[in-house]
């Protein structure tokens, strides 16, 4: 059986050698990378993420972009959950909000599928040109969220006090960010990067919009997947570099330490950290609070396998969900639910595979995978279902799998030279 299976036209024939398809194959790369570039504008309606994802995609599937057969599991749970949740809005049509919050979501489920088909070929490259791509989004991400942080421009967003530049939400920002400071730490600890004081000021500078955000999540989850990024490098790397992880470990506690320091000396962002420090805050507390109402919904969403429908859960509480594996059973009932559950699991043990087992594609899942199981973390305390850069990671992620398998499977192809010898001197004739 293939390994591979076609998604989208097969391109004409001979075109393949025309040198009209290089000009659009760097045309399909450039609009890719803007594509990419232009997540982190979400206070845009429509974005210019939009404007650059639709020609990106239609070019790649007029150039042959294919599904590989390892991601059917991926696919055909987003499928099944993104179905339920059509299924679920079938009474509430004419609503406005929960129709379009749906169409959004199959919106997001083409992308992601889009982003699974990219990859799964010319996968270390196409991966790299995504996180360099997602690394200039995030600086400027971050210098927007710090100028609107101690600049009032009119252009850039704060809310509660609280840095958020081109995006509407700061916990979005600061989460947002997590990927980018993975990227360029790894770089660092492993001397993988070519301009290490670059990056060590583009490190400075997303941590700072991080710490502006002022994020509880996404403060979490840039600690926890700093942990366990260096702990899986550290794992399945040399001597050498472990040595240098250890002490360029140390030499970034002491800069991170002088960073937050400094920080916490301007202006008010000492009394708003304090403030946000605490490990709740007024509206998670009470029956009526956040995981008040979560822990309420449980025993209605048992009760109804329909869920509440799309968006429904607030008519009820008040309040969205703020937690995406309640929100997929109250947006999507039982079906939905399950199915979201189930994608999250087999990403996850996909993931950990890919980071632990050696191939060509380790480094760049000790990246990727540490963001992605970070976001499954802050599902169980905020809506992640329309962020754009989870969907992009998770293509990433099994992007990332289809290239291992087609590695492996072209290791196994190649003949052992032993076995072919001792197989040759099988079948010499015997000696009378």
């Amino acid at each position: 059986m293939s390994a591979v299976m076609t998604a989208g036209p097969e391109p004409m024939p001979g075109f393949r050698a025309q040198p009209a398809r290089k000009v659009l194959e760097s045309a399909g790369y450039l609009l890719f990378a803007l594509f990419i570039f232009f997540t982190c504008f979400t206070f845009l309606r429509p974005s210019p993420y939009d404007f650059a994802a639709i020609p990106a995609m239609l070019v790649w599937f007029v150039l042959g972009v294919r599904l590989h057969r390892s991601s059917l599991p991926f696919v055909a749970l987003l499928l099944f959950y993104k179905v339920s949740l059509v299924a679920a809005l079938v009474p509430y049509f004419a609503e406005p909000d929960p129709t379009l919050w749906t169409i959004q979501s199959l919106y997001l489920m083409v992308t992601a599928i889009f982003f699974v088909m990219f990859f799964a070929h010319q996968t270390e490259r196409r991966v790299e040109l995504t996180l360099k791509a997602y690394l200039a989004s995030c600086i400027f991400a971050a210098g927007a969220g710090i100028l609107s942080y101690f600049k009032d421009t009119g252009l850039l967003f704060v809310m509660d006090g609280r840095a958020a530049g081109v995006f509407q939400d700061p916990n979005v920002l600061g989460s947002f960010l997590v990927l980018g400071v993975l990227y360029l730490l790894r770089g660092l600890m492993t001397g993988d990067g070519r301009h290490p004081i670059l990056a060590t000021a583009g490190l400075l500078l997303l941590l700072a919009g991080v710490f502006l955000s002022f994020s509880r999540g996404a403060w979490a989850a840039l600690v926890l997947g700093t942990a366990v990024m260096t702990f899986m490098t550290f794992r399945t790397n040399p001597l050498r570099v472990r040595r240098r992880i250890v002490a360029l470990g140390l030499v970034g506690v002491g800069l991170a330490t002088l960073l937050l320091l400094g920080l916490l000396s301007v202006g008010d962002v000492g009394e708003r950290f304090a403030d946000r420090a605490r490990l709740t805050q007024s509206y998670d507390q009470g029956v009526t609070g956040r995981f008040g109402n979560q822990i309420r919904s449980i025993p209605m969403l048992i009760e109804r396998p329909e869920g509440f429908g799309p968006l429904r859960f607030r008519l009820v509480f008040g309040l969205e969900p703020h937690n995406s594996y309640i929100g997929g059973f109250a947006n999507g009932g039982w079906t939905g639910g399950l199915a979201f559950i189930g994608l999250v699991l087999v990403t996850i043990f996909v993931g950990f595979r890919l980071c632990l087992t050696a191939s060509p594609y380790q480094r760049q899942a000790q990246i990727v995978f540490p963001a992605v199981l970070m976001f499954f973390l802050q599902a169980l305390q905020i809506d992640i279902d329309h962020w754009r850069h989870v969907y992009i990671m998770l293509g990433m992620v099994w992007g990332l799998e289809a290239g291992r398998r087609r590695w492996l499977a072209s290791r196994s192809a190649v003949p052992d030279p032993g076995q072919g010898a001792a197989r040759s001197a099988a079948l010499l004739p015997r000696a009378a």
